[in-house]
C-alpha cells in the first residue's frame, strides 16, 4: 500500500495533489497543522497530512451467509462459556463484604480493639463507602497502644494526619507519570465506555508536553466511536501533538516503531463494557504487538457501586495487566469510599484523580493527603 506525505498552505490543494499522484481511492492517515520557523519568527501556518492509497476491492466470491451465521452463533457461545481466561500473575477477584453478595445486614459495631478518636475515624470513614475492615486496618496502620485500656488508639495530632499516615502505610501510589524514575515508552488508557479515557488522556499528555517538553505522540484504536478520531484530532492540534489513528495490530506496532525517537507515547483505547468478552479481546489483539513494553492504566468512574467497579477490575485483569488506577468522576459521587476499597482490595497503585470535564486543569496526581482530603474536609 502507497503512502506519501504532502505539506503546503492550502488543505484542499495537498488532497488533490495526493490524489493525482495516488489515485482517487486514498486516506489521510494522520494530519497536522504547524508553523514554519523563518529565522526567529513563525512564518504562516502550514499542513502536513499522511495519506495512504488504498488498494481496489476485488470481486468477493459469493458467501453462504446462513453457514457464516451458524459458524459465528458456535463460535460466540464457546467464547461465553469460556469467560475469558484469567492471567496467573493477576490477584484474584477479592472477597466482598457480605452485603455486597448475598445481602446479609452488616454488623458496623467497631471492633473492641479500638478506642477513643481510632473510633471517630473509622465511623466516618464506614460513612463515606469505605468497608469496614478495610478502614479498621488503614487507621490500626496510624495507631498505637494504649497502656491504659490495651487498646488502639491514633498517635498522631489530628484526623487528617492519621488517615495520611494509615494511607500511605497501605495503598500504593504512581505519582505523576511525568516524574516516573523509569519513565514508561508506551502507556494505554483502559476502562468502559463514558469513564473519560480520552479527556484525561489529554490532560496527562498536556503536563508531558508543557511542564516537561517532552516529545509526545498519541495514537487512537478508538475508530469505531461516531467523533472519538474527531475529538481527539482537535486536542492533539491544540496541543501540537502528532496523531494516528490505528485499527490494525501490525499498524500499531510499525507506528510506535516509527515514533522511536519519541519521549513517550499516548494510546487511548475504544471503550467497551467490561462484560462484553469479544471485544475486550478484540482491543488486546490490537494491543499485542506492544503488550510487553506497555503500561497499562485503568480508568475506573468513582460513581460505579463497589460491586460494578471490581468486575471492571477483574475482567480487564483477564486481558492486560493493570499497572495503575485513574480515577474519575470524584465530583459526581457523594461518598468516595471506592477512592480507598479498589486500591487496598486489588493492590493496584492510584496515579490520578479526575475532578471535572477542563483540558488541562480538571487532574489531580494522588497522594496520600489527596485521597484523606476527600474523607476529612479541610
Amino acid at each position: 500500500m502507497a503512502s506519501k506525505i504532502y505539506e503546503g498552505e492550502n488543505i484542499q490543494e495537498l488532497v488533490e495533489r495526493a490524489k493525482r499522484e495516488l489515485g482517487e481511492n486514498i486516506k489521510i492517515v494522520q494530519y497536522e497543522i504547524f508553523k514554519e520557523k523563518k529565522w526567529f519568527f513563525l512564518g504562516r501556518r502550514k499542513y502536513r497530512i499522511l495519506v495512504e492509497a488504498e488498494e481496489k476491492e476485488e470481486k468477493q466470491p459469493q458467501i453462504d451467509f446462513e453457514e457464516l451465521l451458524k459458524k459465528v452463533e458456535t463460535l460466540v457461545e464457546e467464547k461465553v462459556k469460556e469467560v475469558a481466561p484469567a492471567v496467573n500473575s493477576q490477584p484474584q477477584k477479592p472477597n466482598l463484604p457480605p452485603h455486597l453478595e448475598d445481602n446479609v445486614p452488616v454488623d458496623v459495631k467497631i471492633s473492641h480493639e479500638f478506642t477513643g478518636e481510632a473510633v471517630e475515624l473509622i465511623n466516618r470513614l464506614i460513612k463515606n463507602g469505605v468497608y469496614q475492615d478495610v478502614a479498621e486496618d488503614i487507621v490500626k496502620e496510624a495507631c498505637g497502644l494504649d497502656l491504659d485500656t490495651n487498646k488502639w488508639d491514633l498517635n498522631a495530632v489530628t484526623l487528617k494526619e492519621a488517615l495520611t499516615k494509615g494511607i500511605e502505610g497501605k495503598i500504593s501510589f504512581t505519582g505523576a507519570l511525568d516524574e516516573m524514575d523509569n519513565l514508561p515508552k508506551v502507556i494505554a488508557f483502559l476502562g468502559p465506555t463514558g469513564v473519560g479515557k480520552t479527556t484525561n488522556l489529554f490532560k496527562i499528555a498536556s503536563q508531558f508536553v508543557l511542564n516537561k517538553k517532552k516529545k509526545v505522540s498519541v495514537i487512537s484504536i478508538d475508530t469505531f466511536k461516531v467523533g472519538a478520531v474527531h475529538q481527539g484530532r482537535i486536542y492533539a492540534n491544540i496541543l501540537n501533538v502528532p496523531f494516528y489513528p490505528i485499527s490494525e495490530a501490525k499498524k500499531l506496532r510499525n507506528i510506535v516503531d516509527v515514533l522511536g525517537e519519541d519521549d513517550i507515547v499516548l494510546i487511548d483505547t475504544v471503550g467497551r463494557s467490561h462484560y462484553d468478552y469479544w471485544r475486550l479481546g478484540e482491543i488486546k489483539e490490537i494491543l499485542s504487538g506492544v503488550l510487553e513494553e506497555l503500561f497499562a492504566v485503568l480508568v475506573v468512574s468513582c460513581n460505579y457501586k463497589d460491586e460494578d467497579a471490581f468486575d471492571v477490575v477483574e475482567n480487564y485483569q483477564n486481558y492486560f495487566k493493570i499497572d495503575a488506577l485513574l480515577m474519575t468522576k470524584i465530583d459526581e459521587t457523594k461518598k468516595p469510599g471506592l477512592l480507598l476499597n479498589l486500591p487496598y482490595k486489588t493492590e493496584i497503585p492510584l496515579s490520578y484523580i479526575s475532578t471535572g470535564q477542563r483540558v488541562p486543569e480538571d487532574i489531580k496526581v494522588l497522594s496520600p493527603e489527596v485521597v484523606s482530603s476527600y474523607f476529612l474536609k479541610g
